[in-house]
């Protein structure tokens, strides 16, 4: 493996040859995706996530050398993965998890606390782990969403959440330095999890923006890998948010 991440390499070269990527929750949609694009720039993958055999199917997908399944929320078990590496590591995306909408005030205390925290404090672990893991110039990335900053009823603790990532992104990016750390911020994108979520409107959903966004198209999986990776490899970017929403924000 390379002793790190470069900005002068060969531009012929795979752009992450001889790196390595962890997925957390990387069985399927964007998680995967990156995944996938990631090993086609060289990288070698390992995916997380709860369910071993969606793992299996995605580790051939991804041509992954290694999965392990586990819960990333409980603390015990996230320590345990990290320290069984066995060796170094250059990328971490976190994609586990999902927003979480309702009336704020109709949410029971407990799912109140893990939806306002669980999403924040899922990345601070991840963070606490990587020092002495990662090598210079590597990244962790985080996933948030443009949806929720308009705030309206019914989005619950997802724009409570949309704010304070970015302040969370760059606090970390300071602390983690050389490790950079960057947000990436998705509006709708045409997912496994998107599918679940929506259920019989998603057929719906896709055709309004098809008809309102200014791509003139849904926004994909790959679309959010293509900046995944590119957050990856130019070490020149840390502490910032990076939207991919097909321009969703200003027309929805």
């Amino acid at each position: 493996m390379s002793a790190q991440p470069s900005a002068a390499r060969d531009p012929r070269d795979p752009a992450l040859q001889g790196q390595t990527l962890i997925v957390i929750g990387g069985s399927a949609g964007i998680g995967l995706a990156t995944a996938r694009h990631a090993r086609a720039e060289g990288a070698d993958v390992i995916l997380t996530g709860r369910d071993p055999e969606r793992l299996r199917t995605a580790a051939a997908e991804a041509e992954a050398v290694g999965t392990a399944a586990f819960d990333a929320d409980d603390p015990a078990q996230l320590r345990n993965f990290f320290e069984e590496l066995p060796g170094p590591i250059d990328h971490v995306l976190i994609t586990a998890g999902h927003p979480s909408y309702g009336s704020l005030l109709d949410m029971d205390p407990d799912d109140a606390r893990r939806a306002l925290t669980g999403h924040m404090v899922l990345a601070l672990e991840v963070a606490r782990h990587l020092s002495g893991r990662v090598r210079p110039g590597g990244s962790l990335l985080l996933m948030g969403g443009t949806g929720a900053r308009r705030v309206r009823g019914g989005l619950g603790s997802a724009s409570a959440v949309t704010a304070a990532l970015p302040a969370l992104t760059a606090g970390l990016a300071l602390e983690l330095a050389p490790v950079r750390v960057n947000l990436i911020a998705a509006g709708f994108v045409d997912t496994p999890l998107s599918a679940r979520l929506l259920g019989d409107e998603l057929d719906a959903r896709r055709e309004h923006l098809r008809a309102t966004l200014p791509i003139g198209r849904v926004v994909v999986a790959e679309d959010v890998a293509a900046l995944a990776v590119h957050l990856m490899t130019n070490t020149a970017l840390t502490g910032a948010t990076y939207d991919v929403d097909g321009g969703q924000q200003f027309v929805d």
